[in-house]
């Protein structure tokens, strides 16, 4: 019998959302807690790197966090971001964000006109041979993309400018859900962090994007549902849905 539901994030902010119909529906508590955050690197942190911003013509986004820090750490590091500095990112939402940081310009800010695909981006870059590319990135992150750049000929210096981090479970706080949804490989790992004796048993787990599907399992857990890109389900409270329906 499902009664409680643990989501590894933020409660949404409006009333009306997939989580509160699941209660609504089927009778059922959600509760929500982010099992990571995010941390910039300081500018001392950083500088360890050896990676000075401003030896770079152009920057690659792949996130509003990232622009958010590299931002940060050049005011922290009291440079001055020219305005001849191109951004390329990987989505039109991240070059719409860029807004809140610089004079936006078309010329200056690239994003695929379709999808968060930096593929797209290539030929723009090669129109600019003589671009030096620094990547911002997590301290979390695989090397599929600076791997694709590099077989397309573009080189790319990562930049290592804010990291994950697990969320202390509070002390106070009972830890007795019948289902678990996780949503990120970091967030399985913070799950291990908190709890390194806790047995899954009956509680069930459902897992969002493949990626979290293979951390769980290396963890040693069992996935009783999946959502995500590829799979019947896009959305966790989807697949939770059917899932309660069915049982």
């Amino acid at each position: 019998m499902i009664q409680k539901i643990l989501f590894s994030q933020p409660r949404p902010e409006t009333a009306h959302n997939p989580y509160s119909r699941l209660e609504n529906q089927f009778n059922v508590q959600c509760d929500f807690y982010q099992f990571i955050h995010i941390e910039g690197l300081s500018a001392r942190e950083f500088r360890q790197q050896r990676i000075n911003p401003m030896d770079y013509t152009a920057v690659i986004l792949n996130s509003r966090l990232g622009a958010e820090h590299y931002f940060r750490l050049c005011e922290e590091m009291r440079l001055n971001v020219p305005d001849s500095m191109h951004y390329y990112c990987n989505s039109e939402q991240v070059g719409l964000y860029l807004q809140k940081f610089i004079n936006y310009r078309k010329r200056k800010v690239f994003f695929p006109e379709q999808g968060n695909k930096f593929e797209d981006l290539l030929p723009a870059m090669h129109r600019r041979p003589n671009e030096k590319y620094l990547m911002v990135l997590s301290n979390i992150h695989t090397q599929d993309q600076i791997n694709m750049f590099a077989e397309n000929g573009v080189e790319v210096t990562p930049a290592i400018m804010y990291r994950t981090v697990t969320s202390p479970w509070p002390k106070e706080k009972p830890f007795d859900y019948d289902l678990i949804a996780l949503f990120t490989p970091a967030g399985v790992s913070s799950l291990r962090e908190n709890f390194p004796d806790w047995e899954q048993g009956e509680t069930l787990i459902a897992a969002f994007g493949d990626g979290t599907v293979r951390a769980l399992e290396e963890a040693g857990f069992r996935v009783d549902i999946e959502a995500g890109p590829g799979k019947a389900f896009a959305s966790l409270p989807m697949a939770i849905g059917d899932y309660l329906d069915k049982h």
